[in-house]
């Protein structure tokens, strides 16, 4: 976080007051969003995940049926690259890259920033792929009327127990690739209850985006008619 730069002879107490700050910041920022994003009628998720669970194919496999009905738009969050973005926008959707350098999750400030541009194209839907990764994001509600954590088979059988944090902050949860898990010796009945043990108020639904598996069930959990 940028509190971290700040020098102090009071030290961390005072890094830890700022931090508070910051959240707080980010917190009314993200009501904001969420006023802007009613008024315009707009839906938005927030899609949160490890690198590699497979966000970018889950927002792709959504995009392809959805797109026919809905007007979508994309955010997508990483430190450096472009290459989610590039992807998605194949599909004829716009999509808007944030890259946020050394920063692990994208904040509601950005994502402010980047939804006025999409809500000026009139957009029904907007995805947002927030930076790969399990821990920061859970912290910064970026004012989605959704949160969906995405972790897939091959993290490991004890991925969701470790990580309980973003579950308890999600709606949804998502087990993805599950055509590799016989081949990883991952009970997929387990990390569910893992996922329900971390929040018993969570939605999960076990996909895989490479074949499409359980990608129409997760659209309804979305609320969204197709």
């Amino acid at each position: 976080m940028k509190v971290k730069v700040i020098k102090s002879s009071e030290g961390e107490a005072l890094d830890i007051e700022l931090e508070e700050d910051f959240l707080k910041a980010n917190e009314k920022i993200a009501n904001l969003n969420r006023k802007m994003f009613n008024r315009y009628n707009v839906k938005v998720f927030d899609i949160m995940g490890s690198i590699g669970s497979g966000k970018t194919t889950i927002i792709e496999r959504l995009v392809e049926i959805l797109k026919e009905k809905y007007r979508i738009g994309v955010i997508a969050g990483d430190t450096s690259t472009t290459i989610d973005a590039e992807r998605i926008s194949k599909y004829g959707v716009p999509s808007i890259q944030i890259n946020t350098g050394k920063e692990c999750h994208l904040d509601a400030l950005m994502v402010r920033k980047a939804a006025k541009n999409l809500l000026r194209k009139n957009i029904d839907i907007i995805f947002i792929e927030n930076v790969g990764n399990l821990i920061c994001p859970a912290d910064f509600p970026l004012g989605a009327h959704k949160r969906i954590v995405v972790v897939s088979v091959t993290e490991g059988e004890y991925m969701i127990k470790k990580k309980q944090d973003i579950f308890r902050v999600a709606d949804i949860g998502v087990i993805n690739k599950k055509d590799m898990a016989v081949y990883m010796g991952i009970d997929i009945n387990s990390l569910v209850r893992d996922a329900l043990e971390a929040n018993p108020n969570i939605k999960v639904v076990v996909t895989s985006a490479k074949t499409g598996e359980g990608i129409r069930e997760l659209i309804n959990l979305l609320e969204l008619k197709i």
